[in-house]
């Protein structure tokens, strides 16, 4: 069973934290199931940026990417190469690391 490791967020996640997952379902699924508060303003449907996030580990172990993800990733704060969205990402057989960008086209927060 592989694991998402969720890297530590000022907000949402003050320390990190490590979750089980199961190979086939996204990143996302597994944040909401940990209650980590991971933004999602269009239910999944790979309409926004909002779940984006950066994969630190196991980036290749990841289902392949859409040309719709590729295109709204663009709209992404701090897009990295990294860069998948949440929703549309599923978990294969490795484990994985990921960061959650502090901003997104919902919120800024200033410090």
């Amino acid at each position: 069973m592989p694991k998402v490791l969720f890297l530590p967020h000022k907000i949402l996640l003050p320390k990190s934290i490590e979750c089980e997952a199961q190979t086939g379902e996204t990143i996302l699924t597994v944040a909401l199931r940990n209650n980590i508060k991971l933004e999602h303003a269009c239910e999944q449907s790979c309409a926004c940026s909002t779940c984006h996030c950066i994969i630190k580990k196991g980036f290749f172990s990841l289902s392949g990417w859409s040309e719709k993800e590729d295109d709204i990733l663009d709209k992404a704060w701090g897009l990295q190469s990294e860069s998948r969205l949440s929703c549309q990402a599923v978990i294969g057989k490795s484990d994985i690391e990921v960061e959650i960008p502090l901003y997104n086209l919902n919120y800024t927060v200033e410090y």
